[in-house]
């Protein structure tokens, strides 16, 4: 089938290393790290563990980078994971990959953003009682008009949104420093009992920890989306995550460090919201203020580089499933699959009515993405191995170290991850499972619409 012009027109190498490393940082720097830490604090049990496990995060999250810098450099193309499980694993798993992402993955992540968006702006101006719901709804039309506007607008957001972003931990970490130089404050000691037990952790304990931590490590892999977009060589997929998740870890250590000056380590573990009760022994009553805003910041900054990412695998699934042609449309003078862009925001609208009418959104939509991220996430990183054997002559502007080794060592992380998720998570996680179910009938209808539009050529000739 020819495909119009709008619909042939393909991304074109617009992205600045700058921009990418803007908006990988975007993406993971969210609301989790202004959550996760007392979590961690509280299952690790000291500050040297703790600090290890963020460490540990930063160090596994570059091991996976490096597997998706290969499949990156190897293969630029818009459909990101997409592309690499069609290559590896063939149209069927890949189809699915893309529902997943559609319908589970992608606009979850967006809803369940919008929510933390709408939790912290209500606190700001409330808006009712369904104000989280309105902000959210509100948060991701406007997001979506900047996208449709052109990557050119959408980026140049991200880079001032990111700034923002990094300069409300550095405020965190400011605080911290405050505390350090305030005559009448000192680090909290632990209690007895608490010191006396603050040897290595249990390791389901520590197991546990690392959940929260890579959680909030999570969504550098969103950066094989942009290989096709970014200008220079191949290998500037790899210099973006390497320089991304150095400055990522490097920020997380030193706000972990100022939490745990400000709060003691007990402090961090009994606290609700770390940063906030930072913020309040620092400066008072004004930095609950500022930490509200500064967490509606980072998910704004992460809903906007979620939504550049997410519409190109809709945009790639629409060029090879000619009933779907319609997600295919990429519109050259904007640098935008619009088509595929308006619709991943629909949906993401439809989770955020869902959520709102069982009024625990964040909640229900990390149990409803989890046990299906973490899925693909396996299939992606075997597909490194798999299309090593397939493809042994394809061009390689990166190989991964240590190979196979890594590799393995980053596949066994997640297959953890996924078996977590299904462990802790409740009925959102089945609901997640569900749909991705529907995602086969929906290629199974394919498939034979296909078969059959075949069939009919074939009789006509």
């Amino acid at each position: 089938m020819t495909l119009p012009a709008s619909e042939s027109t393909q991304p074109g190498q617009t992205l600045a290393l700058r921009e990418a490393v803007a908006i990988i940082v975007g993406i993971v720097i969210g609301a989790g790290i202004f959550k996760a830490p007392s979590l961690v604090a509280q299952f690790t049990g000291s500050t040297g563990w703790m600090l290890t496990a963020w460490v540990a995060g930063g160090l596994i999250s570059l091991i996976g980078a490096l597997c998706y810098a290969e499949l990156a450099a190897a293969w630029p193309h818009a459909g990101g994971d997409y592309h690499f499980l069609q290559r590896a694993y063939g149209r069927r798993v890949a189809f699915l990959f893309a529902w997943a992402r559609f319908a589970v993955i992608t606009t979850g992540s967006i809803a369940l953003l919008a929510f933390v968006f709408g939790d912290y702006m209500s606190a700001v101006l409330p808006l009712g009682a369904y104000g989280s719901a309105t902000w959210g709804a509100l948060a991701v039309v406007v997001l979506t008009w900047l996208n449709a506007r052109g990557i050119h607008a959408s980026a140049s957001a991200q880079s001032w949104l990111t700034l923002a972003e990094v300069l409300g931990l550095v405020l965190v970490v400011v605080a911290g420093l405050w505390l350090w130089g305030s005559a009448g404050h000192s680090m909290p000691v632990p209690d007895a009992p608490a010191a006396a037990g603050s040897g290595m952790p249990a390791l389901g304990m520590l197991g546990l920890a690392m959940v929260f931590v890579l959680l909030t490590y999570g969504g550098w892999n969103e950066a094989a989306y942009l290989s096709a977009e970014l200008r220079g060589s191949r290998r500037g997929i790899l210099y973006a995550l390497v320089i991304s998740l150095t400055l990522i870890t490097v920020l997380y250590l030193l706000v972990n460090l100022a939490y745990v000056y400000g709060l003691g380590i007990q402090g961090m573990a009994k606290s609700e919201a770390v940063a906030a009760d930072l913020l309040r022994v620092a400066f008072g009553r004004t930095g609950e203020t500022l930490i509200a805003v500064m967490v509606a910041v980072a998910a704004l900054t992460s809903i906007n580089a979620t939504m550049i990412v997410g519409a190109r695998t809709n945009f790639a699934v629409g060029r090879d499933w000619p009933q779907l042609h319609w997600l295919g449309r990429w519109e050259g003078a904007r640098g935008v699959p619009a088509v595929a862009l308006y619709a991943q925001s629909g949906f993401a609208l439809a989770l955020v009515v869902l959520g709102a009418s069982l009024r625990s959104g964040f909640q229900t939509m990390v149990d409803y993405t989890a046990p299906v991220f973490w899925s693909f996430f396996l299939l992606c990183t075997l597909a490194l191995m798999v299309l090593r054997r397939k493809e042994p002559h394809a061009p390689r502007p990166f190989k991964v170290p240590l190979y196979p080794l890594l590799p393995l060592l980053f596949a066994a992380v997640c297959a953890y991850m996924l078996w977590s998720s299904l462990v802790y998570v409740k009925a959102g996680a089945l609901v997640g499972v569900v749909v991705l179910a529907v995602g086969a009938v929906l290629l199974a209808w394919l498939e034979t619409s296909a078969r059959r539009r075949c069939a009919t050529l074939a009789q006509g000739q």
